[in-house]
């Protein structure tokens, strides 16, 4: 019985150490964030009187984040009367006159004086400062990552490697990334339009888990389906399908959809050659002209042959979408499909499949005209069809000399 009261005692103890502990650093807290409601300062107001650095000093010299930034009461009273006891209720909120405390330091790389001596305008990376009306949230006008990588990127300005811009480059895992089901539920923030994975990871990446360059050889068994264990149950202790490890069971029949509406980049994980020629090929053939086929290529019309016939439906299609032709006819560097019937060996016109509108970039000097690699000479191919071609003849025919 006495070990019952003092195990509750001893629990009962730590309860309450608990609960005062929580309610003073709350206290501290709210502390903290009330200071910044001590201030009225609208910089929606000031940005018409004056320039982000005529009150941000320190920022035109700041080589790091460590200093204060902010102006102090003595760059306010350039241009207000700090000495008018009546005026104070103008920047105060309150009669609490104390000094704010020191933040945080930043575990950010971060050179004001550079960005302003290139030329940065500060609202580039404080987007929308400028139309704040009190300070209770100007920490939310502090740029983000994918502020910073609108110039800091491979190909851009400057570089976007991690130690670059972070002190501590040990853990930089986002919080998103923290919850315990992260793992399994990542491909709907992959598969947002908003997604922004590449400013951290490549395809690389991916292909730790997710790599296919060649479809599943599998029948439908547990034997074949189900990886219990080993490399491939990454994130479950359940059994988990491979099929289901990048799509829905029934992607094989769905998937054409996303392929056609460009929702998905295929490309990144498959290549057409080998994964997709798997099921879209006839026997030693190029996929793109046997086996499983569109439904829209089997059609009466899909293609015309003729002068004045259009085409057909292939030629609708591929002006809309040319993209989408050569995800399929792609022949390995070789010459393009549309070439096996849309080509000018003669260099006469209305003789052979029409590609362009009348007056094809008639009006343009292309590089045609002293090139011999140019992609014009890839179908116009008659004699007369290269850089010192002869006006009035062949393909140099059809601009000039035309009658």
């Amino acid at each position: 019985m006495n070990i019952k009261i003092v195990y509750s005692s001893f629990v009962s103890a730590c309860f309450l150490f608990l609960l005062a502990g929580s309610s003073f650093f709350n206290q501290n807290a709210i502390a903290e964030t009330e200071k910044e409601n001590h201030i009225k300062f609208s910089h929606k107001l000031h940005q018409d009187l004056s320039s982000c650095q005529d009150c941000h000093v320190p920022a035109t010299t700041a080589a790091d984040l460590k200093g204060r930034l902010l102006p102090d009461k003595d760059k306010c009273a350039e241009c207000h009367d700090v000495n008018d006891s009546d005026a104070c209720g103008t920047c105060h909120a309150t009669d609490d006159y104390q000094a704010f405390t020191e933040r945080k330091p930043s575990e950010l790389i971060f050179s004001h004086v550079q960005h302003i001596e290139e030329g940065t305008d500060c609202q580039l990376c404080h987007a929308g400062i400028g139309e704040n009306e009190q300070l209770t949230n100007f920490s939310n006008y502090n740029p983000g990552m994918a502020t910073c990588n609108t110039c800091h990127a491979e190909t851009k300005l400057a570089s976007n490697a991690c130690e670059t811009c972070h002190l501590n480059t040990a853990d930089l895992t986002p919080e998103t990334h923290l919850t315990a089901n992260f793992s399994r539920s990542h491909k709907f923030m992959a598969g947002s339009p908003t997604a922004d994975c590449m400013m951290c990871h490549d395809n690389n990446s991916c292909d730790e888990c997710h790599s296919s360059t060649t479809a599943l050889d599998v029948n439908n068994t547990s034997g074949s389906f189900y990886t219990p264990y080993g490399g491939q149950a990454l994130f479950s202790p359940r059994k988990l399908q491979k099929i289901q490890k990048a799509h829905e069971l029934n992607y094989r029949f769905t998937h054409g959809l996303d392929a056609k509406n460009k929702s998905a980049d295929c490309q990144s994980c498959h290549q057409v050659e080998t994964f997709c020629g798997e099921c879209h090929a006839g026997d030693g053939q190029d996929f793109a002209l046997a086996g499983v086929i569109p439904a829209s290529h089997g059609k009466a019309g899909f293609i015309m042959l003729g002068v004045g016939s259009g085409g057909g439906t292939h030629a609708t299609l591929a002006k809309r979408d040319i993209e989408n032709c050569a995800s399929c006819h792609d022949t390995q560097g070789a010459d393009p499909a549309c070439i096996l019937c849309h080509s000018d060996p003669d260099g006469i016109k209305g003789t052979n499949s029409k590609t362009h509108i009348k007056g094809f970039l008639s009006s343009v000097n292309g590089d045609w005209h002293d090139d011999a690699s140019s992609i014009c000479y890839t179908c116009h191919t008659d004699a007369n069809a290269r850089p010192s071609g002869i006006a009035g003849i062949g393909f140099c025919g059809y601009c000039h000399g035309a009658k």
